[in-house]
């Protein structure tokens, strides 16, 4: 398996920039008529990561990005919560290269 970085120019320094998870997302409870004590920590997934790079991070939505990526390999957290995309063979990281940059210029790209 080969696995590597998938980066967005951002949109106000224009320099390379990729999400990292710090930490797991807390999910809370709210009741109406009482204090819930429960926090549950839950890990994102791959392209949920993408998704939340929403928000202006990168000149080209993640949504966008989300479909073109499955394609060609699998969004997923690396071991230091960056998002990564994982490939079975070379060729397929070559593919999904040529596609971004096809479909997006020099916007998003890989880097290992």
């Amino acid at each position: 398996m080969i696995q590597v970085r998938l980066f967005g120019q951002c949109r106000i320094y224009h320099d390379p920039v990729a999400p990292v998870l710090d930490a797991p997302a807390e999910i809370w409870w709210e009741a109406w008529f009482r204090r819930v004590d429960l926090v549950t920590p839950r890990t994102l997934q791959g392209k949920e990561l993408l998704l939340r790079t929403r928000g202006g991070w990168w000149t080209v939505e993640p949504s966008e990005i989300a479909p073109v990526a499955e394609a060609h390999g699998r969004l997923v957290v690396g071991e230091q919560g960056e998002l990564m995309v994982k490939f079975s063979d070379q060729d397929a990281v070559e593919a999904l290269s040529k596609a971004l940059s096809e479909r997006f210029g020099d916007q998003i790209f890989l880097a290992p």
